[in-house]
């Protein structure tokens, strides 16, 4: 979302719960040109007492259970289904290609929620 809406949106990132960031992660964003090697996982907890305009959860089909419902206020809560790299099976190359199909998904849609955004601007 930083880099491809620049400052039309602050943008956090949390889960049901903070977890290493996995380094093939790491990997597929380097290759684009975004580097989160300094970034950390975060629970929603730390968010909670914050307001948002937008809460998307990337949750992926088999993750409903785990994927973290915010009780914080939004003004618009919308959830993208996505493959989770993390359970990919295979050898290091199939897995690799796994985080970035998962990356170029997730790219996808937020172009698609940012162009919709400027829209309704």
């Amino acid at each position: 979302m930083r880099a491809l809406a620049g400052d039309q949106f602050e943008a956090y990132s949390a889960g049901a719960v903070a977890f290493s960031i996995h380094p093939l992660a790491k990997t597929v964003m380097s290759e684009i040109g975004i580097d989160i090697s300094g970034h950390r996982s975060k629970s929603v907890v730390e968010y909670i007492t914050e307001q948002f305009d937008y809460v998307i959860t990337v949750c992926g089909e088999h993750a409903t259970k785990l994927c973290p419902a915010f009780v914080g206020e939004a003004k618009h809560r919308l959830h993208w289904s996505f493959i989770d790299p993390v359970e990919a099976v295979g050898n290091d190359q199939e897995v690799l290609a796994v985080f970035r199909e998962a990356r170029e998904e997730i790219k996808a849609s937020v172009k698609r929620f940012v162009e919709e955004s400027k829209e309704l601007e």
